[in-house]
């Protein structure tokens, strides 16, 4: 009862601070001001990032290649190294993304018309969202999709 107590307490907090910040992060659908609160907790400064392939590896959502020797094999998986917590507030945007939002959607439909698993077409969207994130914050503009 008391650890539930300080969780709701330790959310309310996170939604007062991300509420004083008003931060873009919102504007892409999907991104709820709790999630908010655990990418930039878990990104810091974007200014340690040259590249939006750079956050995308430290959120774990860039490919893994298996090779050994002569073989290549065809098959890439996601290398989920990284921070799990901000991997998972990104999937989760990125599923709700899937389906919502205008850009990402056709994305997603696209990746699905061309036979790729629902896993695979939602971590593309989720890689893809990564690097709006990475624009985001980097500019300070607000998301506006190109449908």
């Amino acid at each position: 009862m008391l650890l539930e107590k300080q969780l709701v307490q330790i959310e309310v907090t996170m939604m007062e601070l991300s509420n004083q910040q008003k931060h873009f992060l919102t504007t892409i659908t999907g991104v709820s001001h709790l999630t908010v609160a655990v990418i930039l907790g878990e990104i810091g400064s974007i200014n340690r990032f040259e590249r939006p392939g750079q956050l995308v590896a430290f959120a774990g959502l860039d490919a893994s290649v298996n090779q050994s020797g002569e073989f290549n094999s065809s098959y890439t998986k996601m290398s989920k190294r990284g921070s799990p917590y901000l991997r998972r507030a990104i999937w989760q945007a990125a599923f709700v993304a899937s389906f919502h939002d205008p850009a990402l959607s056709l994305y997603y439909q696209k990746l699905r018309n061309r036979e790729k698993v629902y896993g695979t077409a939602v971590g593309a969207v989720a890689r893809k969202l990564t690097h709006i994130i990475f624009a985001i914050l980097r500019d300070g503009q607000p998301y506006e999709p190109r449908a």
